[in-house]
């Protein structure tokens, strides 16, 4: 199924091919929420009031936060997945 059968697929940035919108919501960070779920999904529907509705305040304003900051350059992430396996 893809995006002209179903409103509720979209094409991932992340993995080049169709996801359907609940495994945006646990392929994040720590099986969390994708932090690209805004960017993919405003066109289909209000995303932000719909995550704002059920994620806990923290995990919403997490979420938001890492929005704004956009995601980490390549380096900081290798640098990150270095530092987690050193310890």
């Amino acid at each position: 199924m893809n995006e002209r059968d179903n409103p509720m697929v979209r094409r991932c940035p992340r993995l080049g091919s169709s996801v359907h919108f609940p495994y945006c919501l646990r392929c994040g960070e720590n099986n969390g929420v994708c932090f690209k779920v805004f960017d993919c999904w405003w066109e289909v529907f209000d995303v932000v009031g719909y995550l704002k509705d059920t994620l806990p305040p923290e995990e919403f304003q997490r979420l938001e936060a890492m929005r704004e900051s956009g995601p980490k350059s390549k380096v900081a992430s290798l640098l990150g997945v270095v530092e987690k396996v050193s310890n």
